[in-house]
């Protein structure tokens, strides 16, 4: 038996070599053939890849270029070009007018590169130039303003790096051959001696996607667990690029909203659920008249439903809401020009108390908001809560038109919501955006219902929050609650047969505001308000714009306004702080004795500061607040505990004169944004005062600085880029499924 197994093994041995030495022949070829085509197309590609950067570039810069080269200021156009070149493959930028002329050129511009289209130096192709120091790319582009051709931008892009890449590419693929080789030869000796049933259903598995489309899944196979890893880490990875690339390359707005729900989510239906409607219809003297409810979440996301004309489900809590639904519950909005539906929810007054005031108002807005009140949990609101849920998730199953609609669910009122979508609509695409603040889990672990609770959230396939610390939250909190597979490197959570991936989508506000070009000069906008206000025209004010609720640190703000009085008293009768504060949840103790103390204060303050504090305890429509943004010198916002805060957003928005001054929390998420605003713990009475005294009596030039800065951040990550960001991952999700069912993973697979 011995001699005839070594015989075997012999024999497989000597049939191995002779299909290996052929192998090491035929790889050697084709390794020479294709290691200059390689070389050939890594130059193609690198080139193409810089024009189409050179053409981004030129597209961005053109019009603030444009304008600055006929208006001659040279150095700010050295600033914008040397900027520009930050980018570390941009080597140098030039500016030339038609006389082939170059006017302007940043320092790094090569001596040998001329404005004229006939270059003294040779050339590889169309856009490769080859100099001393090394190889560049020139593209030029024409400048134009007002339609007319004022000269052409020269961009010079540094191919250094095509010659390193090309080596190692090279290297590489000579590499691989060899390895390739090795490993063919080993698998030929192995298949000769060895069973690989086992090897073989563990390559299977990987086929099927077990282990890799689905991260918690175990490989059939464990010498396959290494491999596994690395193609997970690099699907990461590239997804990470992909999404770095489209922010870089998108210029968000409508329409790019719209191109992205027709082109990833082929006009997909989407569906928005949230207990504030966008639009309130009240009974009035003259008739039914229409509001805005003051509301960071309407702020954010009725601009995305005008973009994707969908269906908003709300509940109707205005006087008139039910007088212009039509018999499905359904009223058009805007009212001026439809663009999208809304279905309005009623419900009982004593649903209204469990639901909305009781449970999500005493209970969960205090549990998420560290600001010292005790939250409050009843058996009976809990009910409710459930109930109205429910009563939601059967309007969204009701308003779907397909089977896996996208659905975006909105804030703490509805964390039972996206499971009982789920159990309705299994290949539904849900979101879940929570609007405010995550607690840590010992925080968490005071309401009663925890569990039922964030079971009810990984209904979700996305999770969102504004901020990486609020994720960090939830993925303890669900760690120390329930039985999960939690996988922190892809921020994922496998539980109950689903996947729910946990990101940070920071909320912003619409750009440009719907305002933009419609108002009067910011000079007569504050002058008008000093005059409606009887204040002289050189009055300085302050703005602070919140609901009436005690997580927005009114008290503390009016405590700096009296201390910055205090300690500068040649501003008493020169400065006052006008508060805008919406009556809210009015109906419950905690905030019926916080508005008396809000206005207590005003008038003991008032008494020794005679006009300090001008509070307007009522709802004011946008525009109006609009009016106090662009009059005021500063903008105070001073939330203990809040999950982004739009109102700082908002003021910066407004001040396209790029005046004005932002105190801004630090217990904001909007503080990890805007790091040019005067950033204080609202809880250090005598920081936030002399912070306020500060932005009183800043300078101009630094203003204006501030105020430039962070209006270009808030341009760029409006609130068509926060919606998009979760819409493409919800559009990647969607394009995985396929694939996972097309090879024949579960179909619960969710991330």
């Amino acid at each position: 038996m011995n001699h005839h197994r070594s015989k075997f093994s012999f024999r497989s041995l000597h049939l191995s070599l002779r299909f290996v030495i052929p192998l090491a022949i035929a790889l050697a070829l084709l390794a020479y053939a294709v290691v200059p085509l390689v070389d050939r197309l890594a130059l193609k590609w690198f080139s193409r890849d810089l024009d189409i950067r050179s053409s981004l570039v030129s597209s961005t810069l053109q019009d603030p270029l444009a304008e600055l080269v006929v208006l001659k200021e040279r150095t700010r156009i050295t600033a914008l070009l040397q900027k520009a070149t930050q980018d570390e493959r941009l080597l140098a930028l030039g500016v030339c007018d038609n006389d082939s002329k170059l006017l302007y050129r940043t320092s790094a511009f090569p001596k040998q590169i001329s404005c004229s289209p006939e270059q003294p130096v040779a050339t590889t192709n169309d856009h490769m130039i080859k100099l001393p120091q090394g190889p560049v790319h020139v593209v030029r582009t024409p400048l134009h303003f007002e339609n007319a051709e004022i000269g052409s931008l020269v961009l010079v892009h540094d191919m250094s790096f095509v010659e390193r890449r090309s080596a190692d590419t090279r290297k590489y693929v000579i590499i691989l051959f060899v390895v390739l080789g090795v490993v063919i030869s080993l698998i030929t000796v192995f298949v000769a001696h060895l069973s690989w049933r086992g090897w073989m259903e563990g390559v299977r598995a990987m086929m099927r996607g077990e282990g890799i489309l689905r991260p918690f899944s175990k490989p059939t196979s464990e010498e396959l667990q290494p491999l596994v890893v690395e193609m997970r880490a690099m699907m990461r990875n590239l997804e990470a690029e992909r999404r770095h690339a489209d922010d870089m390359t998108t210029v968000w707005n409508p329409a790019a909203l719209r191109r992205l729900l027709n082109k990833q989510l082929a006009g997909d239906q989407v569906l928005v659920v949230s207990n504030r409607e966008p639009y309130i219809h009240v009974k009035a003297d003259q008739g039914t008249v229409v509001h805005r409810p003051a509301s960071g979440l309407v702020t954010a996301v009725e601009p995305v439903m005008r973009a994707c004309s969908g269906t908003w489900i709300a509940h109707g809590s205005g006087s008139a809401d039910r007088e212009t639904v039509d018999r499905d519950d359904r009223v058009g909005v805007p009212p001026q020009k439809p663009e999208y539906n809304l279905r309005r929810i009623w419900l009982t007054a004593e649903e209204e108390q469990g639901y909305y005031y009781g449970f999500a108002n005493e209970g969960f807005w205090p549990l998420c908001h560290n600001a010292h009140v005790r939250p409050i949990f009843r058996s009976s609101d809990w009910q409710q809560y459930r109930k109205i849920n429910q009563r939601f998730a059967d309007a969204v199953v009701k308003e779907a038109r397909t089977d896996d609609p996208v659905v975006l669910v909105q804030d703490y009122h509805f964390a039972l919501l996206p499971k009982m979508i789920r159990q309705r609509l299994p290949k539904a695409t849900i979101i879940t955006f929570w609007h405010i603040p995550w607690p840590n889990p010992e925080s968490f672990g005071i309401c009663p219902w925890r569990e039922e609770l964030l079971q009810g959230m990984l209904g979700s396939t996305i999770l969102g929050f504004h901020t990486p610390f609020h994720c960090k939250n939830f993925l303890e909190t669900v760690d120390r609650y329930l039985e999960t597979r939690i996988e922190h490197e892809s921020s994922t959570i496998f539980h109950g047969g689903q996947l729910t991936m946990v990101e940070n989508y920071p909320i912003s506000i619409q750009w440009p505001p719907e305002w933009q070009g419609t108002l009067p000069p910011v000079e007569q906008t504050r002058a008008e308000i000093l005059a409606e206000l009887g204040l002289p025209d050189d009055h300085l004010l302050g703005i602070g714009v919140d609901r009436m609720d005690y997580t927005k640190g009114i008290l503390e703000r009016f405590s700096a306004v009296e201390r910055m009085l205090e300690q500068h008293p040649e501003l008493v009768g020169r400065f006052s702080f006008i508060q805008i504060a919406a009556p809210s949840r009015s109906v419950l103790e905690e905030y019926h004795a916080f508005e008396q103390r809000v206005h207590r204060l005003t008038e003991r303050i008032n008494q020794r500061f005679p006009g300090a504090v001008i509070l307007k305890a009522e709802h004011h429509e946008p525009d109006q607040v609009n009016r106090y943004y662009r009059a005021s010198d500063v903008c105070m916002v001073t939330s203990l505990h809040d999950g982004m805060n739009l109102v700082a957003k908002e003021f910066v928005a407004a001040r396209d004169d790029e005046r004005g001054v932002l105190v801004l929390s630090q217990f904001t998420g909007a503080a990890n944004e805007l790091h040019e605003a005067l950033v204080v713990n609202p809880y250090h009475v005598e920081q936030t005062a002399e912070a306020l005294y500060q932005g009183l009596t800043m300078p101009e030039y630094e203003q204006r600085e501030r105020m430039r800065s962070m209006r270009a951040l808030v341009q760029d990550f409006n609130v068509y880029r926060w919606a998009g960001r979760m819409l493409l991952d919800a559009a990647r999700v969607r394009q995985r499924e396929k694939l996972a069912a097309r090879i024949g993973t579960s179909p619960v697979f969710r991330g």
